[in-house]
């Protein structure tokens, strides 16, 4: 029997009308937000990046795909790796259907990862997505936008993450969830650890590139397309550590 709140439908919509000017608040907040992304100061890019992708080297510019705009998502897929973290594979999986409707406004979205090309195509195929997805290989892209770091790094907490300074303590500690991700991606915790999830935005003007946004950690939420749904479920995200998998790990029902 269940221990939930019991009412009638009167009751019910009372709450709910409450529920709605809150809601409400919030969007209009979340709108407010929206317009100071938008007016934070852009940032030259006059660093050479460069890139394997499916159609060979390519510069960030090249990134771009023809568009102004260009949305990368950080995808925890590190070179010692032998799959993708599972998070990162559960942020994925809206991408495909996303692209598309992007594209057709004038952002181009695609993921970056420091393993290689060949590991990402493969993997790529296995989940069945087919969003662009560019390896960052040796170079500094990924620790010039704080979403790796060097295993040195990671023993002296000389690093940053999220906007805040690093801490080798947390950074050498594998809490119990990061150690269950990491054999499930084929490596040990520490080394797990030195890749991060992020997204970085960046707008192409004139030839020249800018950095104009990024965010990590908790500010990937909005990106995870299961969660918006499961905020609206009637237990709500209802978990207690990770639950989720890659998309062909769960048995089938």
């Amino acid at each position: 029997m269940t221990t939930h709140t019991i009412g009638t439908r009167e009751e019910w919509r009372a709450a709910r009308l409450e529920l709605l000017a809150a809601e409400k608040e919030h969007t209009r907040r979340a709108d407010e937000l929206a317009r100071q992304r938008q007016a934070l100061p852009w940032v030259r890019i006059d660093k050479v990046y460069r890139f394997d992708t499916d159609h060979g080297s390519a510069s960030l510019t090249d990134l771009f795909a023809g568009r102004s705009q260009l949305l990368v998502y950080n995808f925890m897929f590190g070179p010692d790796y032998a799959a993708g973290c599972p998070s990162c594979s559960a942020i994925a999986d809206g991408f495909n259907g996303l692209f598309v409707h992007l594209a057709n406004h004038d952002v181009t979205l695609t993921a970056v990862s420091r393993a290689p090309l060949a590991k990402l195509q493969a993997y790529k195929k296995r989940l069945g997505w087919t969003f662009p997805w560019a390896s960052s290989g040796g170079g500094d892209f990924n620790f010039d936008f704080n979403v790796s770091i060097t295993e040195a790094q990671q023993r002296e907490g000389s690093f940053e993450y999220n906007h805040e300074p690093g801490s080798a303590m947390v950074a050498t500690q594998v809490p119990g969830g990061a150690a269950q991700f990491a054999a499930r991606c084929g490596t040990d915790g520490l080394t797990f650890m030195r890749e991060r999830p992020g997204m970085n935005a960046f707008a192409l003007e004139d030839g020249v590139v800018y950095h104009t946004y990024s965010t990590y950690a908790r500010g990937l939420d909005a990106l995870w397309g299961m969660y918006p749904w499961l905020d609206r479920a009637p237990k709500g995200r209802n978990e207690s550590g990770p639950w989720w998998r890659r998309n062909d790990e769960y048995d089938k029902r």
